[in-house]
This record gives structure tokens, sequence and C-alpha cells, in this order.
């Protein structure tokens, strides 16, 4: 009730240019507040992988609606057998859906490429990639902008004992690292191959990394807001830039 129960969708700020990572159910109501805005939308949507969690808020994003809007879709999970153009069509298809992708009017477009690419989808803007462990691929983000950056990274699945050198990469020196911290190192063992990873591994990586903050996120549904309570007071005493991820935080990086 407190942390939130949306799928994931980040809003990222760069000045006045918009950076989206994901389009889970929260994509709705982030959509509600930007069409209340001028119009004339330009927007980057990022998306870690095609899993129904992570495009689920889609067909509700209300930009889309807007024939003013100008939004990029990417994805770096589906190439050289899918393109992300295909999975939003049968997304929006019956029976999924009643009316048909054709029911947007914004300009939209949608771009594939492949993990470990170099992006840029705006002047002054980068953002370099990597691939993640999950079951039918992940992409993993970390955004530069100034002197700043911000790494973006679920869903993944550690091994043990071992750091992934691709999520390290990312990770390295950034402002805040926004990580799937979906289990507890206990509960880890029970979940194997499931594609994701521990709060306590988030710590390990931050600290090894030397992230400046870490963003505990892609929470278990199964976890209440008194189990995050618990994460987010144990986290701290590990990291202290440590903080849960809820709905509706801002942060300043």
């Amino acid at each position: 009730m407190r942390y939130g129960g949306n799928t994931a969708c980040v809003e990222v700020r760069c000045g006045d240019r918009l950076v989206i990572f994901d389009a889970g159910t929260g994509l709705r109501a982030l959509g509600h507040a930007l069409a209340a805005g001028p119009p004339g939308l330009a927007a980057e949507i990022f998306i870690s992988h095609c899993h129904i969690d992570h495009i689920a808020g889609l067909p509700f994003f209300e930009p889309c609606y807007m024939p003013a809007s100008q939004i990029r879709i990417w994805a770096g999970n589906l190439l050289p057998e899918q393109r992300l153009a295909d999975v939003a069509r049968s997304l929006m298809s019956a029976p999924l859906f009643p009316s048909g992708e054709g029911v947007f009017k914004a300009k939209i477009k949608y771009c594939d490429f492949q993990a470990g690419d170099v992006l840029n989808p705006y002047p002054g803007v980068t953002l370099r990639t990597a691939a993640l462990t999950h079951p039918g691929r992940a992409t993993g983000y970390r955004l530069e902008y100034g002197s700043r950056s911000v790494a973006y990274v679920t869903d993944t699945e550690h091994s043990p004992g071992r750091i992934d050198p691709a999520v390290l990469g990312l990770a390295k020196g950034a402002d805040l690292l926004i990580y799937d911290c979906n289990y507890t190192d206990e509960e880890f063992a029970g979940h194997v191959g499931r594609g994701h990873s521990t709060w306590e591994e988030g710590v390990r990586i931050a600290e090894t990394a030397g992230a400046q903050r870490l963003a505990i996120f892609h929470h278990d549904p199964n976890h209440d807001d008194e189990f995050l309570d618990g994460v987010k007071a144990r986290a701290a005493q590990r990291h202290p830039g440590a903080i849960v991820a809820a709905e509706g935080l801002i942060v300043s990086v």
C-alpha cells in the first residue's frame, strides 16, 4: 500500500528531455500526468525486455493517443528472431486488446538494437547497454548526462560469489544504481532460474562499483510494506546510500 503495486516504469529527466525506462503498469499513471502538461510531448522509452509486466502499460499511455506526441520505443533483447513493432502489434490485437495498435494517434517509432550498443537518443544524452541474465534475454542501461550517471539494471539473475562483469560495467561509479532486488539472499536458493536477484547482491555491486546510491527495485509482490521496511533498515546499515524504491519517489542526482 505504501511502496506501490504497479510494475516497472521509471521517469528520468535530463534537463527538459524525457527518458522512460520500461512500460509496465506504472506507465499509465505517468501518461496521465504528462497528458495534463503542454501538448507536443517528446519521449524515449527504453524497454528492458518484453515480458508482459514490463510492457502492459503501453496501450494505456495517454500520450500515445495525442497527435502532437513523438515517441520512440526501444528494445535490445529481441533481434534477430523478433522485432519490437511485432510485439506491440501482438499486444494490441484480439483477443488481448479491443482496438488494435492503429488506435494510436501519436508519431511512434519502434527501434530495435543489440545489447552492447551505445545509443544517443538526444544530443548530450548517452545510453550504454549490456545483456542481462534473464529468460528470453533482457537489457541493462547506463544513462549519462552531463557529469551524472544512472544505471537501470532489471531483470537479471546473479551467480552467487561472482559479480556479473556486464552489470559491474553499467554500475561503475554511477550516481544512482536502480537494481533488481526481487529476493533476499535467503530466498534466492529456492528461485534459481527465475531471472531475478537480491537486495544483498545489489549492495555488493554498489560497493564494488563505487555507486553512490542504490535503489532497491522490482519488489516481489509477496513482500508487503512491513517486509520492505525491514529491508530498508538492513540495507541502510550495509550501504548508507541504499533506499527502497516506492511509487512517486523523486531522486535528484
